[in-house]
């Protein structure tokens, strides 16, 4: 363990948490893509001080990516086209989920995919293996249905919840994407499909161009929009869904301190993500679980689930 690791002792009473059956010492996860599956921050944040670490997606087979360049920073935030770049389920399975159980955190598996029958043989692979919950990416496009993401769609999402659901041995929680006219009938969608929770926000399309260059600042020309730009979007979304399903939420988007997390967790979720503050602030996260106990401390509360939905 590196000497740069942060390893102050954290008080984490009151602040355990259920998700699915799951127990989390805290709320705290991270949202997956920005994180890596652990090892890149390994220098940085004691995995162990973490309610669950989100690994980066992984699919059925070797993803390569989008051509770069495929970050860039924009007001508020940045947007990225990465691709869903990653190893695929073998190497994963072989080289990360070791890596992770040597630390006393939950761990939630991304899985992406193509097509339906893509996620399923992910979901297969993983059934016998020691990981928690499943997080399942549906802002791919459906192949099958023209190229529209399985997100977009509130039969196609009903319907790779059915089949996910029925191979998978750990509760899953369906990602849903924010580009859709209403977030509810997507949630709804889920819900009937058998999901056991949801997360929310993925990314907002954007687009950023180069006025100098006269190019885009992307080569995908589109990319996801995420930090603190999009999180009065997120919490809006978050709110709408606590009020219209009975699953639990694991609220994201633009999260970069404790009185955000508090905010999503007032909106009605019950786990947190941060995602790009991690770029800039690879210890963010501690700071955030020290904030929400320091914060329950200031309000005497005793119980973090006491502010779960608490505005109405």
């Amino acid at each position: 363990m590196s000497d740069r690791i942060r390893t102050t002792k954290m008080d984490m009473s009151g602040l355990e948490v259920d998700l699915c059956g799951v127990k989390f010492k805290n709320p705290v996860t991270v949202a997956s893509g920005t994180f890596g599956s652990g090892a890149e921050y390994g220098d940085f944040v004691d995995l162990n001080k973490l309610g669950a670490v989100t690994t980066k997606g992984v699919a059925n087979i070797p993803w390569a990516g989008n051509p770069t360049p495929r970050i860039a920073e924009t007001y508020g935030g940045m947007m990225n086209a990465v691709g869903l770049q990653n190893p695929g389920i073998d190497v994963f399975c072989k080289r990360d989920i070791p890596f992770l159980q040597e630390y006393d955190t939950n761990i939630i598996v991304n899985v992406c995919g193509k097509s339906e029958a893509d996620y399923v043989e992910v979901v297969e692979r993983l059934a016998d293996e020691k990981v928690d919950l499943l997080e399942i990416n549906v802002s791919c496009p459906n192949v099958k249905e023209g190229g529209i993401a399985f997100g977009q769609d509130p039969k196609a999402l009903e319907s790779i919840t059915k089949a996910v659901k029925a191979k998978a041995k750990q509760p899953i929680i369906m990602k849903l994407s924010p580009n859709v006219t209403d977030i509810t009938a997507m949630a709804k969608a889920a819900e009937a499909g058998g999901a056991d929770a949801l997360s929310l926000i993925n990314t907002l399309t954007g687009m950023k161009i180069d006025v100098n260059r006269r190019q885009f600042a992307i080569a995908n020309k589109t990319g996801g929009l995420s930090g603190p730009a999009i999180k009065p979007v997120a919490v809006r979304m978050v709110y709408q869904v606590a009020n219209a399903v009975k699953l639990p939420i694991v609220g994201m988007g633009g999260v970069m301190n404790y009185e955000d997390a508090i905010e999503f967790m007032m909106a009605g979720a019950t786990v947190v993500s941060v995602g790009t503050a991690n770029f800039h602030n690879p210890f963010v996260t501690l700071e955030i679980i020290e904030g929400m106990k320091k914060f329950m401390d200031e309000k005497g509360i005793e119980d973090i689930n006491e502010i779960i939905g608490c505005v109405k």
